[in-house]
């Protein structure tokens, strides 16, 4: 009896040394918070959609994330922060923390590629719960546009983005609403409007409440000329910037562009600093 009670105790202990906790998960990935420990002490990071642990202070953080700081300056829950991909690995939530590295944008532990498939199901617009560099379309996952090397506008001086590295605002949708003929806000040797509604989201924080904390939004014309298009007053007046109610993290702005009367098409270039360059044809 004695010797079995011992083997028992042995065994248990074995498997209290081998266990993984967290149990055992292959990645951190999320969409909900229910995904993530059944003990409150994770959430579903909002953006990065991996799960992540919960602090008050520095000492509740694991050696993998130690730094204990709030989610970004619009959201105050603290959570536990990565710094290195070495230490990212030693994560103990994951049974293979090899495959985990630090994401530069959000400070969190991620597994190496571990993002919303294009083809996923999502409800909205917008990002919804899609990765960066992905929007809502349809009820689809499907990649945001980003214009094509061959694209006059970006000729010279193509902004440098990638969705897997870069973290500025991204343009889902250019189209056009309009086209004025001798519009009120142009003069007489370029009479006509095109009106173009751009509709982009960030990550990082909110839209501004209002048209004035807006900067870094980039028209760009077929020879290459960046203009500032909040500077330069391409919003058309007081219906120009609508930040969604909803969701203050995306947003749609109207920008008119001047042309002579005998203008039919006009090809457009946009982009936000740190953000996707998009090309588009728009007709009268």
């Amino acid at each position: 009896m004695q010797l079995r009670k011992m083997t028992l105790m042995i065994a248990a202990l074995g498997l209290a040394l081998t266990a993984c906790p967290g149990g055992g998960r292959e990645d951190l990935s999320c969409t909900a918070d229910t995904d993530c420990s059944e003990d409150g002490t994770e959430i579903c990071h909002p953006q990065a959609k991996v799960c992540v642990q919960t602090c008050t202070q520095g000492t509740d953080c694991p050696d993998s994330a130690k730094t204990c700081e709030a989610i970004s300056s619009t959201n105050s829950q603290k959570i536990c922060k990565c710094s290195t991909d070495a230490l990212c690995q030693t994560d103990e939530r994951v049974s293979d923390a090899s495959t985990l590295s630090c994401d530069t944008t959000y400070r969190v532990c991620k597994s190496t590629g571990t993002t919303t498939p294009p083809g996923a199901a999502c409800t909205g617009s917008g990002q919804s719960t899609c990765a960066y560099g992905q929007f809502c379309s349809g009820g689809t996952c499907t990649a945001a546009p980003e214009a094509a090397a061959t694209c006059e506008n970006f000729s010279q001086n193509r902004p440098n983005w990638s969705a897997a590295s870069s973290n500025g605002p991204v343009i889902y949708s250019v189209t056009g609403t309009d086209y004025q003929v001798g519009s009120a806000y142009c003069q007489s040797d370029a009479p006509n409007a095109f009106i173009v509604r751009v509709r982009a989201y960030r990550t990082d924080a909110d839209w501004p409440s209002t048209r004035a904390g807006l900067s870094g939004f980039f028209y760009v014309t077929t020879g290459s000329d960046k203009l500032d298009v909040v500077n330069r007053g391409l919003l058309v007046p007081n219906t120009g910037y609508n930040r969604t109610a909803s969701n203050p993290k995306d947003a749609e702005f109207n920008v008119y562009l001047c042309r002579p009367s005998n203008a039919q098409t006009i090809q457009v270039g946009f982009y936000f600093t740190g953000g996707n360059p998009v090309c588009e044809n728009i007709n009268s």
